[in-house]
């Protein structure tokens, strides 16, 4: 197995030899990968950047010719995303490192997260210490502050680089110890305001045997929570909390994309499904909500986080979307949903109560979702029975479809 190296040789070629002679010192094999186009590779390669361009469907005379940064740093992603892809399905790859500033952080950490969580990722990036969201997105990778830029080998890119490279050596030489057998795994969506009910939820389901992974639904959690859905290793998916939604559709800080409450329907995974947190919308500080919500109902939950209620027709939009979205399910889904409240903040005598709203959200839910299960609780979103309910649904939901798979299925 060997740890890909990643960088533009033509601008990071000497960073990248100093890198790759680190991981050698340390008696990590290596494979060098050129994923630069425009000048000439400073270094020579192990993988020279024609067989880059080549797996994206292109060529890097073709690139050159073009002479779009732009265009080549897009291909060159697409490229190494292909290339470190197939070397893990070979079994060849233990660890990803890239360095580089805007594009060569594009073109590493896009070739990462083609990757399993698990497989050590390392990034060496001037915008390490910004907004890495759209790099890191749901894979586990690691950002280093290269904190100079990366030109030349100096007193400060040489610790950087050395620091990258042990670390890289650690998590090559000493992976994760077995721990005996997995129990099978339950994902579950959480949020402040939902807390009680998937910490009762959680409990209940480990008492029948189950590993309960808890996302925070704050972009990323849904994101990352998506993502373990696709790749196969969730028997079922608790989805309490799907304000992420809310945030998709008014323009909150806290969307998990179009794509949210879609993989477990794909995947035929059973899933118990609710509207926790669908009351708010979440934005930064007060002076950071845009100017057109003037006049909206707003809760300060902190002096950083600044919660708007969600209208009746914002409601009843989100009904209609998660209606459609569980109708088109392959696999078992019932839908919960708490009459006296969907949040901490939507119950009697909190701010953000508001019947009509949930009834809004409630109706379009069911006109949308077609036969799916659709049941009305006269219980808050919090209180210990609604938890019990949605667990006990979950673990019917998996025993039953555990039962019709193919022998071997171990789920309890």
């Amino acid at each position: 197995m060997f740890v890909y190296l990643l960088a533009t040789l033509d601008t990071k070629g000497q960073e990248a030899a100093f890198v790759k002679r680190r991981l050698e010192e340390l008696r990590i094999p290596v494979r060098l990968v050129d994923a630069g186009s425009l000048g000439e590779p400073a270094v020579v390669p192990d993988i020279a950047r024609d067989e880059v361009f080549r797996a994206a469907g292109s060529s890097w005379q073709q690139i050159a010719q073009q002479a779009d940064r732009g265009t080549a740093v897009a291909t060159a992603a697409r490229g190494a995303a292909i290339l470190v892809r197939e070397a893990h399905r070979r079994g060849e790859l233990g660890g990803v490192l890239a360095l580089g500033g805007s594009a060569g952080t594009t073109i590493g950490t896009t070739a990462m997260r083609e990757l399993p969580i698990g497989v050590p990722k390392i990034m060496i990036s001037t915008l390490a210490s910004g907004q890495v969201r759209p790099y890191v997105r749901d894979k586990d990778i690691v950002m280093f502050n290269s904190i100079v830029d990366l030109a030349g080998i100096n007193r400060i890119s040489r610790l950087v680089l050395a620091n990258a490279a042990a670390a890289m050596a650690g998590m090559f030489q000493h992976p994760p110890a077995a721990t005996g057998p997995d129990r099978p795994l339950v994902v579950a969506s959480m949020f402040g305001v939902t807390t009680p009910c998937v910490q009762r939820a959680r409990q209940v389901l480990e008492e029948a045997g189950y590993e309960v992974l808890v996302f925070h639904a704050t972009g990323n959690g849904g994101q990352a929570m998506e993502s373990l859905i696709r790749e196969g290793l969730v028997a079922g998916v608790l989805d309490i909390t799907t304000t992420e939604l809310a945030d998709e559709l008014v323009g909150g800080v806290l969307s998990a994309g179009p794509d949210r409450l879609t993989a477990a329907a794909q995947t035929g995974t059973p899933q118990v499904v609710s509207v926790g947190a669908l009351d708010m919308v979440n934005f930064g500080p007060p002076e950071t909500v845009p100017e057109r919500f003037r006049g909206r109902r707003f809760h300060q939950h902190n002096p950083t986080v600044t919660l708007m209620r969600t209208t009746v027709q914002e409601n009843r939009q989100l009904g209609e979307e998660i209606g459609r979205k569980l109708a088109a399910a392959r696999g078992p889904v019932t839908i919960l949903l708490p009459a006296r409240g969907v949040s901490a903040l939507d119950r009697e005598g909190q701010p953000f109560d508001d019947p009509q709203a949930r009834q809004a959200l409630f109706s379009a839910i069911q006109q949308h979702c077609g036969s799916v299960p659709c049941r009305r609780l006269d219980l808050h979103i919090n209180d210990s029975a609604f938890a019990e309910t949605a667990a006990g649904l979950l673990l019917a939901m998996m025993r039953d479809h555990a039962a019709r798979q193919p022998a071997g299925n171990d789920s309890p």
